[in-house]
C-alpha cells in the first residue's frame, strides 16, 4: 500500500492477510468523547499506532490524555488478525488489567470493522463490549459500547482521529 510505512522495518514486505485492513496501518491521532451511566463525562485526547511484521496480524497500541490537562489516562495493546472470510479476531489488554477477546467482520470495501466481545477477562463489572471502526474521508473513527452487571449495552466512547 503506497504512503504507508508503518512497519516494523520499511524492507519488512505486507503479508497478503492483512492487506483488506492495511489502511490501519500508521499512526492516528485525534479527539474523543466518552461516559457510561455510572460516571461523568469526559473528553480525552488520543493516539492509535497500527504496524505490521510481515506477519498475518496487525500490532495495535492506544494511549489516551485527558483534554485540557494533558494527564495520562488509558492504555491498551493487542493484535488484529483478519481471516480470508470476512472474519477478524481481536485480543486487546487494557493497561487496567481486562482483556478482551473479540470477533467480528470487516468490510474492505467499505473500511468497516464490528467486532463484539467473546470474552471479558478479569472484570468484575463489565460483562460485554462492542467497537465498530470506519475510515471516510480519511478519517478514522470508532464507537465502543459496553454493558456491566448493572446495565445494558450503551455508549461509552467515540473519537475521531486522523494519520499523522
Amino acid at each position: 500500500m503506497e504512503g504507508v510505512t508503518a512497519t516494523a522495518s520499511p524492507d519488512i514486505p505486507m503479508h497478503p492477510a492483512i492487506a483488506p485492513i492495511s489502511y490501519l496501518l500508521g499512526t492516528w491521532k485525534g479527539q474523543g468523547e466518552g461516559g457510561f451511566p455510572t460516571i461523568n463525562s469526559f473528553s480525552y485526547v488520543e493516539h492509535l499506532n497500527f504496524s505490521h511484521s510481515g506477519k498475518p496480524f496487525i500490532a495495535y497500541t492506544q494511549k489516551t490524555w485527558k483534554l485540557n490537562s494533558g494527564e495520562p489516562m488509558h492504555a491498551e495493546s493487542g493484535f488484529w488478525r483478519p481471516k480470508p472470510d470476512g472474519s477478524i479476531e481481536v485480543v486487546i489488554s487494557q493497561s487496567t488489567g481486562l482483556v478482551e477477546v473479540q470477533k467480528g467482520t470487516y468490510d474492505a470495501e467499505e473500511k468497516v470493522i464490528k467486532l463484539q466481545s467473546e470474552l471479558v477477562g478479569n472484570a468484575s463489572k463489565v460483562r460485554e463490549i462492542t467497537r465498530v471502526f470506519k475510515l471516510v474521508d480519511e478519517e478514522l473513527s470508532y464507537e465502543v459500547q459496553m454493558a456491566t452487571n448493572l446495565t445494558s449495552l450503551q455508549p461509552h466512547l467515540k473519537a475521531s482521529l486522523k494519520r499523522i
